[in-house]
């Protein structure tokens, strides 16, 4: 598996193929990175309509590794239109389920505290096997798809006329 980082050129030319899709100010406006296999496999994850979305929102606001997402359940509570206490309820279940872990963050200076980071170290854990088995899947299909055009073709149908075909 190639883990190695983007290059500046390959960064620019996947936001330019983005950019085709959903134009340019779409773009610009800001857009959030999550692993398709969370999509694609949200039932098998144990995740709903509300906790993908609600994983989407914290996503949108994580864009470094190392400084942890950290809105506050009423934003997300007002993006996706519901009560905040439904957002407090399904986080809770999330994290229940291991698969995020809410931090808690205070003020420096005044001790207060501040809206939860979130990790999401037991949903990369539980999601990265679903991950392996879509790449394994991916890549049966290109080794399928070199064999069938390396596949050697059937030779033409000939009609070989026996000795005594002549003769009849």
């Amino acid at each position: 598996m190639n883990t190695a980082a983007p290059t500046k050129k390959q960064k620019q030319d996947q936001l330019s193929a983005n950019e085709g899709k959903w134009t340019k100010p779409l773009m610009d406006a800001g857009f959030t990175v999550l692993p398709s296999v969370i999509l694609e496999r949200q039932q098998a994850l144990g995740l709903d309509a509300i906790d993908v979305n609600i994983l989407l929102h914290l996503a949108r606001h994580w864009w470094y590794a190392d400084n942890l997402p950290h809105p506050s359940k009423i934003t997300i509570a007002k993006c996706i239109g519901i009560d905040p206490s439904t957002v407090r309820r399904r986080i809770g279940q999330m994290e229940k389920d291991g698969l995020i872990t809410r931090v808690s963050r205070h003020d420096p200076a005044t001790g207060r505290q501040e809206t939860n980071s979130y990790r999401f170290d037991g949903l990369i854990t539980v999601a990265t096997p679903f991950a392996e088995e879509a790449i394994h899947v991916k890549q049966q299909r290109q080794q399928d798809a070199v064999a069938r055009r390396n596949r050697k073709r059937p030779r033409p149908f000939t009609v070989v006329r026996g000795r005594n075909a002549d003769a009849e």
